[in-house]
């Protein structure tokens, strides 16, 4: 591949995404799940012109989403992660689309100044719009739980049994729930924001489960073993994460620790994944992800120290902290 191909890859990959997003918009993995296979059959369902519909399933077809042609589309794997169904990527695929694909348009201006691009966008920060918006709040949250691949191995590189499990700004409960169903004997609490905890989803776990609404800033529950704090740090400055990690230290008593999962960032031989996502965060929160000497820094100040890592999926770091001896 020449240079000027890679550049027309690269410059049109906006493109493919939005390409993407509309697919989901228009709803048509679900359609064709349906039934509604050919060009006609889709536009029907949708409500699009079928010359439209006919070209963006043209280039879909192209990139491997899905296979067929206008007289009969079939989904693949990856049209399938995008059904509207529990546990898929539409939500995640509709707020990149519309949310964050404005945010990304301001892209030049947040990084000549260092502030987020949503704020430029709308007007406020992102967590004030999904707070004062219900609809986008939910698919907020529902594209928080898609991201989440590493979930599942987190109970492997921490030992929860029998532990009292504090989950600071844990959304929905998806990690927690994660770390309940693999250890039986563990208990759980979860703290965010009221509205977040509202909708948490851990009633399976009945009274092993305590629901906090708060802010994590501002007062951490007491009496945990482990403290969880899951990549909710990144749009927050240093002495504010420097001030929770002090408030935590305060009830590390004994054995309990402090876990820490994130992507950190490395700037010799950095690949694409963490680098992405960092300049992601520019673009929506301002924030940032942090490098390992940099935590360290931070949980230094605070009398806390790492006292082993753990590689998880997607690139992402379990962090497992003691206080400092």
């Amino acid at each position: 591949m020449t240079a000027a191909s890679t550049v027309i890859d690269l410059v049109t990959g906006g493109w493919r995404a939005q390409a993407v997003y509309t697919a989901v918009k228009l709803r048509l993995p679900d359609h064709i799940e349906a039934g509604h296979t050919t060009d006609m059959d889709l536009a029907a369902a949708s409500g699009a012109k079928e010359d439209g519909i006919h070209r963006l399933m043209r280039l879909l077809v192209a990139m491997k989403v899905f296979t067929g042609n206008e007289f009969g589309y079939r989904n693949t794997d990856v049209s399938r992660a995008l059904l509207d169904r529990p546990g898929s990527q539409r939500d995640m695929c509709l707020l990149y689309g519309e949310e964050f694909y404005t945010a990304w348009g301001h892209a030049a201006e947040a990084v000549s100044t260092v502030s987020s691009g949503f704020e430029i966008a709308y007007g406020k920060p992102v967590y004030a719009y999904f707070t004062e918006d219900r609809a986008a709040a939910e698919r907020f949250q529902g594209a928080m739980r898609a991201g989440n691949l590493f979930f599942e191995a987190v109970p492997g590189v921490f030992p929860f049994a029998g532990k009292r499990v504090v989950d600071l700004g844990g959304g929905s409960g998806q990690l927690l729930g994660a770390i309940l169903a693999a250890e039986p004997s563990a208990r759980g609490v979860l703290l965010d924001l009221p509205n977040v905890v509202a909708a948490a989803r851990l009633a399976d776990f009945g009274d092993r489960v305590e629901l906090i609404g708060g802010d994590m800033f501002a007062s951490v529950p007491p009496g945990g073993d482990v403290y969880l704090l899951c990549r909710v740090l990144a749009g927050h400055p240093d002495d504010s994460v420097v001030a929770l990690f002090s408030a935590i230290r305060r009830n590390l008593a004994g054995s309990a620790r402090l876990l820490l999962l994130d992507r950190l960032v490395v700037d010799e031989g950095s690949t694409v994944l963490p680098a992405l996502w960092d300049l992601h965060l520019l673009m929506t929160t301002g924030g940032r992800h942090r490098s390992l000497a940099h935590l360290r820094t931070l949980l230094d100040r605070a009398g806390l120290e790492i006292e082993c890592a753990a590689d998880l999926p997607v690139e992402t770091t379990a962090l497992i902290v003691r206080t400092r001896e």
